[in-house]
């Protein structure tokens, strides 16, 4: 098999690359955004044929470190680079593990090319969900969902392949400020400390905003072509039980495992089977010690993200790309300590209010949306600072 893998120095890229090496998986295309050294180091030992980084000053760097090391790898430094090696004929699926919206046209170049899609880029079905689906029919297309809770679902409708869906259950760890009742005061150094996973920084403070659960919410929404009124969040501190989905006939199936990336991401590489074996660093899944496992309603009146992605559904039209975007810049400017922890949803909800009630019917349009939500953000954000410092 061969693979791409974009957004390869993040977290979710590191891990694929994990198990590309743990399984022997060809990496023909690298591609990352600025960080050079890492990619580097990925360049020199998986000697893709083709590579390219986001930052034009970064490519130049990656470019002059494989001519002095002799390396067989070509970086394109094209404005389009990143689309363009989406579409690379040579490759059996495209990973795309690119943070944030800058993913969406990774995702739509691979599917329009008839590529699996193994998608960890949230931003592209949340913003672009109906441009997704339609570019997801080209022949030879597919979306394999490696978010964990989204490749639970996936995983429990293999055994029930063609019975019909009657609620999808989203499991949520809480985050780090689970059954507090005051967020005032929070710092990202807080923030970023979460109980059972390792993520990138951005997941990890969707994750303790809960806003990670609204966008899974309307990324199931597509995945699996259900409606927003059959799609519950429930809490469950341990991270065991990864989703779970209830059928027509009353059944209940979940996925369990240990909270580690790399299973989602390898049954997405290995699909339609499974791996032979176990993830790479993982021992044996023994029930006996796991204890006790528990479940929780969200606190949706401490945690108001956590509604956002139902809300987003039953408005319609630009909606998810405007939360999905509010969000993000939200998200950077609280790390960059200019506001509040307890302002992210606010402005999520409040760009989402302002955003067209038409659906998107281009990428360009999607893009205008992005662009008018990550602006009404930043300039939010900048009034309220000016107005506290």
């Amino acid at each position: 098999m061969k693979i791409s893998v974009f957004g390869s120095t993040g977290s979710i890229g590191m891990q694929t690359l994990d198990v590309a090496r743990h399984l022997g998986i060809e990496v023909p295309v690298l591609a990352s955004g600025r960080n050079v050294a890492r990619m580097a180091g990925q360049v020199a030992e998986f000697k893709p044929r083709l590579a390219a980084m986001q930052d034009e000053e970064a490519s130049f760097r990656l470019r002059a470190i494989v001519r002095s090391e002799g390396l067989p790898t070509q970086v394109l430094d094209t404005k389009n680079a990143m689309s363009e090696l989406a579409s690379y004929a040579e490759v059996d699926k495209v990973l795309n593990a690119v943070v944030g919206f800058a993913g969406l046209n990774v995702s739509i170049s691979a599917l329009k090319a008839g590529k699996a899609l193994a998608l960890a880029n949230k931003e592209s079905l949340v913003a672009a969900g109906p441009l997704m689906m339609e570019a997801a029919r080209t022949p030879g297309a597919s979306i394999l969902p490696v978010d964990s809770e989204h490749s639970a679902i996936w995983q429990c409708m293999w055994s029930s392949r063609g019975a019909e869906v009657e609620e999808i259950m989203l499991t949520a760890s809480g985050g780090p400020f689970r059954g507090r009742k005051d967020l005032s005061g929070i710092r990202p150094e807080h923030a970023l400390k979460h109980p059972t996973w390792n993520m990138g920084r951005k997941i990890t403070i969707d994750s303790a905003t809960l806003i990670n659960k609204s966008l899974e919410v309307i990324e199931a929404r597509w995945l699996f072509d259900v409606g927003e009124d059959r799609i519950k969040v429930v809490v469950h501190p341990q991270s065991i039980v990864h989703s779970a989905v209830m059928f027509s006939d009353g059944s209940v199936i979940a996925q369990m495992g240990s909270p580690d990336m790399r299973l989602p991401i390898m049954a997405a590489l290995c699909y339609p089977e499974r791996s032979s074996v176990h993830a790479p660093g993982l021992g044996v899944f023994n029930l006996a010690n796991l204890g006790l496992l528990t479940f929780e309603e969200p606190d949706e009146r401490t945690f108001p993200g956590v509604t956002l992605g139902h809300r987003a559904l039953r408005q319609g039209g630009m909606a998810p790309a405007a939360m999905s975007a509010a969000n993000e810049e939200a998200v950077s400017q609280f790390l960059a300590g200019i506001i509040p922890f307890t302002m992210i949803a606010g402005l999520c909800e409040e760009a989402m209010e302002a955003s067209s009630r038409s659906g998107p019917s281009s990428v360009g349009e999607v893009l205008e949306a992005d662009r008018k939500a990550r602006s009404y953000v930043e300039s939010r954000c900048r009034a309220w600072h000016s107005c506290h410092s």
